[in-house]
């Protein structure tokens, strides 16, 4: 975040460096559950936006690989969500990752997926509460 600026301001100018994002017409859901990664010492935090139309993306050569244009019914999909391994040494991990559009979504963005995955099943069951065994996810709706 530069100076004076708020996290909604940070993260739309991020978006718009990164993508190309233009954020005029973008309406503020609010944020997701903040998140530290250890790897790069950074915090993440994550804002929800709506538009009303597709947008054009062009991503940041500098910054980003390639954008994924992922459909709803294929994040929300149960067989998107798969276990995943990493080696340190002689220790396995237990990574779950994302298979979306060809590619193994994990790690930070991942975590971000799966709370909003976790919101959205939660909204379209109807009830305020998570399942049985999952903690209440930290949502702000913004008005």
């Amino acid at each position: 975040m530069d100076d004076g600026e708020t996290i909604e301001r940070a993260a739309l100018r991020e978006a718009y460096e990164e993508i190309g994002l233009d954020g005029d017409g973008l309406r503020v859901l609010g944020r997701l559950t903040p998140l530290y990664i250890p790897v790069s010492n950074f915090a993440l935090y994550p804002v929800l936006g709506m538009l009303s139309e597709r947008p054009s993306l062009l991503a940041s050569a500098h910054e980003v690989a390639h954008i994924l244009e992922v459909a709803l019914d294929d994040l929300l999909s149960p067989h998107s969500l798969r276990p995943g391994w990493l080696w340190r040494g002689s220790e396995t991990i237990t990574v779950p990752f994302f298979a979306l559009c060809g590619e193994r979504v994990w790690g930070a963005t991942a975590m971000v997926l799966s709370e909003l995955v976790q919101l959205l099943r939660l909204d379209a069951s109807g009830t305020d509460s998570p399942e049985p065994g999952l903690s209440e996810p930290r949502w702000t709706p913004r008005p």
